[in-house]
């Protein structure tokens, strides 16, 4: 598989982009890789990149974007924090990779079984994650009915609305990715990565 160019990004629509990701993770599920030379691809994108996406995704090791995704060097920008939630820090990366390196598709991914989804509904208070875990808070109390225990099925409830509430962060913070997205210039869109499949579920967009 060839390394992304300038001419290769440049012909992708968002959903292109979209179908791209859908396919790699159908490879991935299949355990089959893409046949590409990562050396070639070093040496290639030593001269520029051209990623077609941007995926926001938690710091889980069990999740990584570019095997998920089955993409080689140079195809996808990857941003990662605990929560895959949104901050000013996470805004200006995924705005530099759409509006100024070309991207054509956002992807806000959760995943099952996270840990610090579990810890926001647990009322975990420790040094700096307090304040990571605040941001994971409004998701949390969209679940929350009463102030016992949640269950595994309504922790599971807060990823998938945290990941919905981090699009929305996206679309009401950045007026650059939120008019590019009404040009139709990108595509935002959430997903969920089962740890237990290894299957990445789009949410209707």
């Amino acid at each position: 598989m060839k390394t992304q160019t300038k001419e290769t990004q440049d012909s992708l629509t968002p959903k292109d982009a979209y179908n791209i990701l859908v396919e790699g993770n159908k490879r991935f599920t299949q355990n089959i890789k893409a046949d590409r030379n990562l050396q070639d691809q070093v040496f290639e994108t030593s001269k520029g990149q051209f990623p077609f996406a941007v995926i926001l995704s938690c710091i889980d090791s069990r999740v990584p974007a570019e095997l998920v995704f089955d993409q080689g060097i140079g195809d996808i920008f990857s941003v990662r924090i605990a929560g895959n939630i949104v901050n000013e820090d996470v805004l200006g990366s995924i705005e530099y990779s759409c509006k100024v390196a070309g991207s054509k598709i956002v992807v806000v991914m959760g995943h099952t079984k996270c840990g610090a989804v579990t810890a926001a509904c647990n009322n975990v208070e420790l040094g700096n994650i307090t304040a990571l875990l605040d941001k994971i808070k409004p998701a949390v109390d969209t679940v929350r009915v009463d102030e016992k225990e949640m269950s595994e099925s309504s922790i599971e409830d807060v990823s998938a609305q945290n990941v919905k509430m981090s699009i929305e962060r996206i679309r009401k913070e950045s007026s650059i990715l939120a008019e590019m997205e009404s040009n139709g210039e990108i595509k935002i869109i959430g997903t969920m990565y089962s740890v237990e499949t290894g299957v990445v579920s789009f949410f209707e967009s």
